[in-house]
């Protein structure tokens, strides 16, 4: 019998094995804890992907982009002289991006979906953690705010969620390229069952984000919201409820100088 590859894995993950494969599969993950550890995480992996980006995917590929125009396009460059030939892949990659870009704004995630993508991927990463769920301890919960304050450049408060049954573990320091700075924080907490929740705090995005959007994950919920000074994506394995109530008692004490969150 061959072994289970990583190629294998992946092949499940995505869905592509045959019903014996699967099964055989399926057996080797009940007695490989390490390798069902992973295979949970690619699936909450894919599941965000499929979740925020699915109606980008399932668009019909435009005509100019097709198999068949590209082939076609590619078929008479090849009966250029060399010379003409560099000048007419120069013209067509600045068509092509061109066409591309004038597909408009509506085809292209919003600031809101671009940072709740990024906030699921670094809880995904960063909660299946023991030694290294965080940079910083929540013990020194003192430090860490000061830190992450000064690299966001605005108050930042560590909030208490103890009355939710969450204790703090602690936080790190994130690249978030999407938003003026380029920083982000994470702030991680866990349940008494092991459950972790993170919060992804960084400046404001915009006056032309969203507020308030909420995203159904799979196994986690994503629940994000922005002002003129911050915005926070909060993640958990959590029905959109539970996270709707814990956010109240977040945005409360994130930033002293926020607004009351409202859903």
């Amino acid at each position: 019998m061959s072994a289970v590859t990583r190629d294998t894995l992946m092949a499940y993950v995505d869905g592509g094995l045959p019903p014996a494969e699967r099964t055989r599969v399926e057996a080797y993950l009940a007695e490989t804890p390490e390798a069902a550890a992973d295979i949970a995480l690619m699936q909450r992996q894919t599941d965000a992907i499929r979740t925020l980006y699915g109606p980008v995917a399932a668009e019909p590929v435009p005509a100019h982009l097709s198999v068949d125009t590209l082939a076609r396009k590619a078929e008479g460059a090849r009966r250029r002289t060399w010379m003409n030939l560099a000048a007419a892949l120069v013209l067509l990659a600045v068509g092509l991006g061109g066409g591309w870009m004038l597909r408009g704004q509506s085809d292209t995630p919003n600031i809101a979906d671009r940072l709740i993508a990024e906030a699921v991927s670094a809880h995904t990463v960063f909660v299946a953690e023991k030694r290294h769920a965080v940079e910083v301890a929540g013990n020194d919960s003192e430090h860490l705010s000061s830190w992450l304050s000064n690299r966001l450049q605005t108050n930042l408060a560590m909030p208490d969620l103890s009355a939710q049954g969450l204790d703090f573990l602690g936080g790190r320091l994130l690249p978030a390229p999407e938003v003026p700075g380029g920083r982000a924080a994470q702030l991680m907490y866990e349940d008494a069952s092991g459950a972790r929740l993170t919060l992804y705090v960084t400046p404001s995005p915009g006056p032309n984000a969203p507020r308030y959007e909420l995203a159904n994950l799979g196994l986690d919920t994503a629940l994000f919201w922005a002002d003129n000074v911050i915005s926070c994506t909060i993640t958990a394995p959590y029905s959109a409820e539970k996270l709707q109530a814990i956010a109240h008692t977040v945005f409360a004490q994130l930033n002293p100088t926020m607004p009351a969150y409202e859903s």
